[in-house]
Parts: C-alpha cells; sequence; structure tokens
C-alpha cells in the first residue's frame, strides 16, 4: 500500500518540503543560465523564445508565451525588442491577421545555436552524475506534479 504524502506542517521541516528544492534549483539555474547567457547579449526570458522559435519554427506571440512560460504582455515586449535587435521577424498570420507571427531571422538562428550550446553546457554540468533512468524517473515525477497543479482544486 502506498503512503499519501500529507505534510501538516511543510515549512517547519523544508528540506523535506519538495517544493522547496523546486524552487531553490529553478532559481539557481536561472542565475546560472543568465550568467552564461549575458556575454553574449542574451537572458533567460530571450532564450526562452529563441529556444520556442528554433524548436517549433513561426509562432504567434500568444504561442510563444505558452511555450516560454512567459505572461503574454512580457512575450510582447520581449519579442519587439528581439526585432529591433535583428533577432526575430514580425508579420501578420496569412489564416488570422490579428495574430503575430514571429520567425528566427539567421542571426536569431546564430544566437539559438549558440544559447542552446550554452544551455547544454550547463545541463551536463547539473546531471553529471544522474543516470538515464534517474532523469527519467525525475522527469516524469515533475511532469506529474505539474499536471495536477493545472488540475482544478477547491476554489478559496
Amino acid at each position: 500500500m502506498q503512503e499519501t504524502i500529507s505534510p501538516s506542517q511543510p515549512f517547519s521541516a523544508k528540506h523535506d518540503w519538495p517544493y522547496y528544492w523546486i524552487s531553490r534549483v529553478n532559481a539557481r539555474y536561472a542565475l546560472e543560465l543568465e550568467r552564461l547567457l549575458k556575454p553574449h547579449g542574451l537572458d533567460v526570458s530571450r532564450w526562452r523564445v529563441l529556444a520556442s522559435l528554433d524548436e517549433h519554427g513561426s509562432l504567434g506571440v500568444s504561442e510563444i508565451a505558452e511555450y516560454a512560460i512567459l505572461r503574454l504582455n512580457n512575450t510582447t515586449k520581449i519579442v519587439q525588442k528581439m526585432a529591433a535587435d535583428g533577432l526575430v521577424q514580425t508579420r501578420s498570420r496569412s489564416a488570422d491577421a490579428r495574430v503575430t507571427e514571429v520567425s528566427l531571422t539567421e542571426d536569431g538562428k546564430r544566437q539559438a545555436k549558440r544559447a542552446r550550446e550554452l544551455a547544454h553546457t550547463l545541463f551536463e554540468r547539473s546531471f553529471r552524475d544522474v543516470d538515464a533512468g534517474e532523469l527519467k524517473m525525475l522527469n516524469e515525477l515533475l511532469k506529474k506534479v505539474f499536471d495536477r497543479l493545472g488540475e482544478d482544486g477547491p476554489q478559496s
């Protein structure tokens, strides 16, 4: 029989509270990635936009916001700055002119490649002694938690 986890006082034993570790890992990851990206004129938000476009091709701004886990208004501002810097180009989507479609320029593709290499370096450092099975289990657990956080729960 599987024991249900029900921490009654989660902050009294913060090292046993998964969100403590999730938050710390995410914050440290962002700081380290920012440190690697900054000399290349990038930040984590720009990296997320570049990575989304590199993986999915042309996307609408709201699609980028979803993939990059950014607020729509922030994504709009980031895309505008990236367009001014020559990393992306925008146009109205032919099927729906209300949608601003964004794609990488050649310079954006080069920056995406460089940023991906830097992120991979950080990944390798972070997971150097984690085997494939452990990584798969970690990803499955985090996905399960992520999906459950999106479920409708009690409203306060």
